[in-house]
């Protein structure tokens, strides 16, 4: 770990404690620029910002007052978001509609100053039967659907935006795709789960009860890792929520499940970050002894997210690179061993193509023409990145099988 990423993690540290940084060794210019990237690139620049920016003599750097100005346009929109989505709340509940809120206002309300968290989104999970009554709901306040054409019968997520706002929802059938053969099988554990209700600003939301949303944080995080990789700020959220809810969480359970989808050394990793870099108390999180005595390798799993960007997108290869991870737990998952996920990324099954190309669902015959079409887009990319070619998705996709196998996802 070089010295701008050490300096990071601490000003994170520093954040999630509600404390400003204390002296660092001194940057260069050129690493503080270095930092505040990172920092955006992992979705975390105001919590940073808010951080380090008393540090002696900082404000005189040059990217002080872009920065600056950077952080209060987000903060003023989250503000704003989350104002737009406690009315929206009311409104659905005062409609008899009431979908469970996961992650985003959730997780926000655990840190010390809220608004400096940052979200894209709001998602929410409704059971199918009630889907057209929340449908209908979210209608009369205002918001549409982003996709005009969605089918409403099939999709299993349907984002939401409204006109003049910045308020962006996304409802879910299902957390998670239920036709993903890699990780589709994750939404046995959220059937009938308990609930509960936190209030926000006054407002009451309905959650998932601790415990499972403990573990939909987890999980969350473990279709990224299958992905591209994820970013600090999701293990920030899993920390925050361990060390809020700990005493109400039945992390025997957690393990339990962990074990079922061979995620215990990824979760234990996590923590262990958290516990290493990020001032989480396990003692205090009520972490019992069961998963401290699970040996890993957290360096490994640092390394991976300080470089993969908030979900996996810091460069067009790594986001690529997603076809030959995701192959390869789809393959262990229908029990066919070791097959080459690399030709297999470059030539998908129709089915894997589908939500692109919604013409193979009819006429499958054409999955060839969708082969082509897929390679000039690629191309296309290529041409118009510095940060992408084939041979690098490659490159990271077979290392990232191996970082895969380093902590038991897949069989070595």
């Amino acid at each position: 770990m070089n010295r701008v990423e050490q300096v990071f993690l601490n000003s994170l540290e520093a954040a999630l404690r509600g404390a400003s940084l204390e002296p660092q060794p001194e940057l260069t210019e050129a690493e503080w620029a270095q930092l505040m990237t990172m920092a955006q690139s992992h979705h975390v620049l105001p919590m940073v910002f808010e951080a380090v920016f008393r540090l002696p003599g900082i404000e005189n750097a040059p990217f002080f007052q872009t920065v600056k100005q950077q952080v209060r346009r987000q903060v003023m929109l989250q503000v704003l978001k989350t104002n737009e989505f406690l009315t929206l709340n009311r409104d659905l509940r005062a409609a008899g509609v009431r979908p469970l809120v996961v992650k985003g206002i959730i997780c926000r309300n655990l840190y010390p100053n809220p608004d400096l968290r940052q979200s894209g989104d709001e998602d929410l999970l409704i059971p199918p039967e009630q889907f057209p009554a929340c449908h209908a709901a979210l209608a009369a306040c205002g918001m549409e659907p982003a996709d005009p054409g969605v089918n409403f019968e099939q999709a299993y997520e349907i984002p939401y935006g409204k006109p003049g706002s910045p308020l962006y929802l996304e409802l879910h059938r299902y957390l998670f795709p239920p036709d993903s053969e890699a990780y589709g099988n994750l939404n046995r554990f959220f059937e009938n789960t308990q609930v509960c209700e936190e209030v926000i600003q006054g407002e009451p939301i309905l959650t998932l009860a601790p415990t499972e949303h403990l573990f939909y944080l987890i999980c969350h995080a473990f279709k990224h890792f299958l992905h591209s990789g994820f970013g600090i700020r999701q293990v920030c959220d899993i920390i925050m929520f361990a060390r809020h809810d700990g005493n109400r969480i039945d992390w025997e359970r957690i393990l339990e499940n962990c074990r079922q989808i061979r995620a215990e050394r990824f979760t234990a990793a996590l923590l262990r970050i958290g516990q290493l870099y990020l001032g989480f108390n396990p003692e205090a999180a009520c972490l019992p002894a069961c998963w401290l005595d699970i040996q890993v390798d957290e360096k490994p799993m640092l390394e991976d997210l300080l470089n993969s960007g908030v979900f996996g997108d810091a460069e067009l290869s790594r986001k690529h690179s997603s076809t030959i991870t995701l192959t390869a737990v789809a393959d262990q998952n229908r029990g066919r061993g070791k097959r080459s996920g690399i030709l297999k990324s470059l030539f998908p099954s129709a089915g894997a193509l589908e939500k692109r190309y919604p013409y193979l669902k009819k006429y499958p015959y054409l999955l060839p023409v969708a082969w082509g079409a897929r390679i000039v887009h690629y191309g296309s990319e290529i041409r118009s990145s510095r940060n992408n070619t084939a041979a690098g998705a490659v490159k990271i996709g077979t290392r990232r099988v191996e970082l895969l196998k380093q902590y038991g996802i897949l069989d070595r």
